[in-house]
């Protein structure tokens, strides 16, 4: 450690049986925390020769054009870089010489030192902003971070862009210099070409999660409380419907995610999405739906809208759309739910009024009174300056189709507090399942205990929570039939 400096965060990572190091360091000179990467089990000696078999192999790089070619092209590489690596490390055992290999195909054919900024189940985002600038990535914990890693060119940029698209079948060119594609793990990509980037080629890659937040990892950050959580529980088991509203990675999708853990075993549910987020609990009667891109002749193209409305000739009993966008998707959504469907879905806002308005003005623009079908607004909120995600507000809808904030977070006491009772939800209960408004109080407690023991029993898995679920939606009715 040099003067000045100070050690955040440490931990190792492996990709592909290379050991790397991550440090994230605090300097004096520096108002950004730097992310730093380190090969520990590969030599600076080894590193050279390795850098030696590379050079020989760059000019197949030129020659791959498709997957097919791709898959072909590491088998050729291994044959001729196994009897290199036996010529210069002929004591390397089986292990190692994989490793080695693995170590140049990924410098080569794949994206090299992003890899392992991929593996970081730690990162949300990988973001490279040109080939000067060090990459930059959004740590869970730390924030934006600076990394020790460079691209050596803006070409290199361009080619990553160019073989991440290839592989979905896009194609980005300077006639067509914005690009949105997905990585084979679900990663979302969105590339862009100089001059439009005009300080040069940029990379954006918004990391899916491989484990998905569930409704007790909110609980135990403090995303959500007991009481909220509850709340949103009631409401999903008496199949009323929620938009989950926020800004720009505020957590959304997760808490859609989330609230989806709720769901009973025995109804259908269709998810529609433009690149697949959600990952619901396998025991559900689930079918994920994906929009498709017109092809560069401009045909094949399958909209948000042709699913929603083929979803509705699917016998759904639940509706999940990953984002409310334009208005023809949103008629049809609430039309669903005057019909007797339950819909769940994300929408661009910052608090429930503001939800409201975004439902009613161009370009979504729907008139007041239908927004009646729509029962609850959760709002979520990222606080850029301390990284805390958190529910801000829980909103009923009324029926003149006004939000009623029922929950608001406070701020100075990070926690979410009541402050107004809720009158539409209680009405609606009332209605349809003849619960009064103890009994509805009673049903939140009894759902209150259930969360407690989950998260007292660090239950996080999507499944396991699945399984409670089910088996509280068949235990629950017996206990009230008996009077418990």
């Amino acid at each position: 450690m040099e003067s000045g400096e100070r050690i955040l965060d440490s931990y190792a990572l492996i990709v592909n049986d290379i050991v790397i190091d991550i440090l994230i360091i605090s300097k004096e000179d520096e108002v950004v925390p730097t992310y730093n990467i380190s090969i520990t089990n590969i030599s600076d000696t080894t590193k050279v020769i390795l850098e030696k078999i590379r050079d020989e192999f760059v000019t197949e790089e030129t020659k791959i054009l498709s997957e097919e070619d791709i898959s072909n092209i590491q088998e050729q590489f291994k044959g001729k870089i196994l009897k290199l690596l036996a010529k210069y490390f002929p004591n390397a055992d089986k292990k190692t010489m994989d490793m080695l290999i693995n170590y140049i195909l990924q410098q080569n054919i794949g994206l090299g030192n992003i890899e392992i900024l991929l593996k970081d189940i730690n990162l949300e985002e990988i973001v490279i902003n040109n080939a000067k600038e060090p990459i930059w990535i959004y740590h869970r914990k730390h924030g934006w971070l600076k990394t020790n890693v460079f691209l050596p060119n803006e070409a290199r940029i361009r080619h990553y862009s160019t073989i991440i698209g290839r592989d979905v079948g896009k194609e980005i060119t300077l006639l067509n210099p914005l690009m949105d594609a997905h990585l084979k793990t679900g990663d979302r990509v969105n590339a862009t070409l100089s001059p439009i980037s005009s300080k040069g080629n940029t990379l954006t890659i918004r990391k899916f999660a491989v484990k998905p937040w569930t409704i007790t990892d909110f609980i135990r950050e403090k995303t959500i409380s007991y009481e909220a959580a509850a709340l949103l529980w009631q409401a999903v088991q008496n199949e009323l419907s929620v938009v989950v509203a926020g800004g720009t990675a505020s957590g959304k999708t997760s808490m859609l995610n989330a609230i989806a853990n709720y769901f009973p075993p025995n109804q259908r549910i269709i998810s529609i999405e433009d690149t697949r987020e959600l990952m619901l609990p396998k025991i559900l009667h689930w079918v994920p739906m994906e929009t498709r891109l017109a092809n560069p002749e401009g045909k094949g193209g399958i909209e948000m809208l042709d699913l929603i409305v083929n979803s509705l000739r699917m016998r759904p009993d639940r509706i999940v759309v990953g984002e409310i966008r334009r208005k023809r998707e949103a008629e049809v959504l609430f039309e669903a739910m005057h019909t007797g469907h339950s819909v769940y879905g994300t929408l661009h806002a910052n608090n429930a009024r503001e939800t409201i308005n975004r439902l009613t003005t161009p370009p979504i623009d729907l008139p007041k009174q239908i927004l009646s079908g729509l029962s609850l607004i959760v709002v979520q909120n990222l606080n850029r300056r301390t990284g805390r995600r958190r529910t801000l507000q829980i909103a009923e809808v009324l029926p003149d189709g006004d939000a009623r904030v029922l929950m608001q977070l406070n701020p100075v006491k990070d926690q979410m507090e009541f402050i107004n009772e809720p009158t539409a939800i209680i009405e609606t209960l009332n209605l349809y399942t003849g619960l009064s408004k103890d009994e509805i109080s009673n049903d939140i407690q009894s759902k209150i205990a259930v969360l407690k023991w989950m998260v007292k029993n660090n239950i996080t898995d999507i499944n396991k929570i699945g399984l409670v679920m089910s088996r509280y939606y068949q235990i629950k009715p017996v206990m009230q039939a008996k009077g418990v």
